[in-house]
């Protein structure tokens, strides 16, 4: 058995020196104890000199990019786990290509919740100024209370960034001092730094960056934990601005513009005759989908999205899912593909205000990207659990059309995805015998390149002529009840 204590700073490369002596000798991963820093080695097994060996020993770059995260993991078995997995890629180097092999699943995980700390140190990190503000190089000191043991890899990030000031970072377990060069000390318990004149600053930032219109509590506490807060100038005013945020997002939206006049009184009128025809039990189902949580989208989803249009419509346009400016208005089709929408409709001749417009999923699928959110098509599970809603909407309307807009929307209501392009302009049925007439939805012509939208809309506008053709007096369609 051989004993191996490793420096608390200079880590990883003081394992990787042992490693590679260790596999020149063939040592077997059970025959090697590590301890670190102050660990204590175990008194009952001699350190002495390693064995000689002249094996070669390799690894790669995969296994040094995680290695160099997972080495700072606080799993006291970290050194061994890596020894393990790096013996065992001797014999096979395609080990580390296997997500399924628990050594390189472990690890890969760890590697992982490493790189998030990190980032959590670089995000929560707030430095107060300690030092005289009239001296050549300003001073500043800062706590953190990492969970894993991140000082000496993070700590060139602050070097780079605040090179032109000195500065001390404390934690439990290491403390990092800059004055140009990095140095470290021992950790210790939270020492009395002062607030300065940049908490007032941390927070006028905050608030201003506040969106009340998009709070949404536990996606914000995954991405700032509430550990972090006592530290942060800032978190004094969560708990104010998430209980004012229902308060402002009103006043935001009663400071949005208003309309022109010369249109104003047309949508009051229309809007006002819209919402006459939704009776008591509207705001009853309106308030259940919004408590709904058949499926997990509702999680990031700012609000369900329930359609819109009059009760007693004869067409009900059912599209895909709302978009991100759906989302955020609470109304179905406000976006650019609902703009194409209204210039489809008004030239097919058919007035939008007397149409009922909805969607297959009632929640917003998307993939954060920065500060974008990005479309993802809802699958077939949160299809089949938004159907429910769906088929309320058109039990409560009865509409004598359905209008299928896409792929997703064609497959809720006839619980099948066919070809659409080759469908597309034809009469579906849903399993209860309500007719669908099959279209694209208005996104996919605004995926399309500049020079064949304008064909596109045309052809859209068409099949927007027949669905007005369907509805006509001498229609046979026109005659027969919503069911046939």
């Amino acid at each position: 058995m051989y004993s191996i204590h490793l420096p608390e700073i200079g880590t990883f490369d003081a394992w990787r020196d042992k490693a590679r002596a260790l596999l020149a000798a063939a040592v077997a991963p059970e025959d090697v104890l590590w301890t670190c820093g102050r660990d204590s080695p175990d008194l009952f097994q001699a350190a002495g000199p390693l064995p000689q060996g002249d094996r070669t020993a390799t690894a790669s770059k995969a296994f040094i990019s995680m290695a160099n995260l997972a080495i700072w993991h606080r799993d006291p078995e970290r050194f061994s786990r890596l020894y393990a997995l790096l013996f065992a890629l001797q014999s096979d180097q395609r080990l580390m290509s296997d997500k399924a092999d628990p050594r390189v699943a472990k690890l890969t995980a760890m590697s992982k919740e490493v790189s998030r700390d990190k980032h959590k140190m670089t995000a929560f990190l707030r430095f107060r100024e300690v030092g005289d503000r009239n001296a050549p190089r300003r001073s500043f000191a800062a706590w953190f209370e990492p969970t894993h043991l991140i000082c000496e890899p993070i700590a060139p990030f602050f070097a780079k960034r605040f090179g032109d000031m000195d500065w001390k970072i404390f934690t439990p377990d290491l403390s990092i001092h800059f004055n140009g060069n990095i140095s470290f000390a021992p950790g210790q318990p939270k020492p009395p730094i002062a607030d300065d004149a940049t908490e007032e600053l941390w927070r006028t930032y905050y608030r201003s960056i506040f969106n009340p219109a998009r709070v949404k509590t536990r996606a914000m506490q995954s991405e700032m934990p509430k550990k972090y807060w006592k530290n942060l100038p800032e978190a004094q005013l969560i708990p104010e601005m998430l209980a004012e945020a229902q308060a402002r997002a009103q006043s935001m939206a009663d400071a949005a513009p208003t309309l022109a006049p010369a249109r104003a009184a047309r949508v009051s009128e229309r809007l006002r005759a819209q919402q006459a025809q939704h009776s008591e039990n509207a705001d009853q189902f309106t308030t259940s989908i919004q408590g709904c949580r058949r499926c997990s989208l509702w999680k990031n989803a700012t609000q369900a999205v329930v359609g819109t249009g009059p009760l007693d419509a004869e067409i009900m346009i059912v599209g895909e899912q709302p978009g991100d400016h759906e989302d955020l208005a609470g109304q179905p089709f406000v976006g650019p593909a609902g703009q194409l929408l209204d210039q489809g409709l008004a030239g097919a001749g058919i007035d939008r205000s007397r149409v009922y417009v909805t969607n297959a999923v009632k929640h917003f699928k998307f993939r954060a990207n920065g500060r974008q959110r990005i479309h993802q098509s809802p699958n077939r599970t949160e299809i089949e659990n938004c159907k429910w809603w769906l088929d309320l909407e058109i039990e409560r309307v009865a509409p004598k059309l359905l209008v299928a807009l896409g792929a997703t929307a064609l497959e809720s209501l006839t619980g099948t995805r066919h070809d659409l392009l080759n469908c597309r302009g034809s009469l579906e049925r849903t399993p209860d015998g309500r007719p669908v007439f099959v279209t694209v939805h208005p996104s996919y012509i605004l995926r399309l390149p500049n020079s064949e939208r304008a064909a596109a809309l045309s052809n859209f506008t068409d099949d927007l002529h027949k669905v007005a053709a369907l509805l006509q007096p001498d229609s046979p369609l026109a005659a027969k009840p919503g069911i046939a």
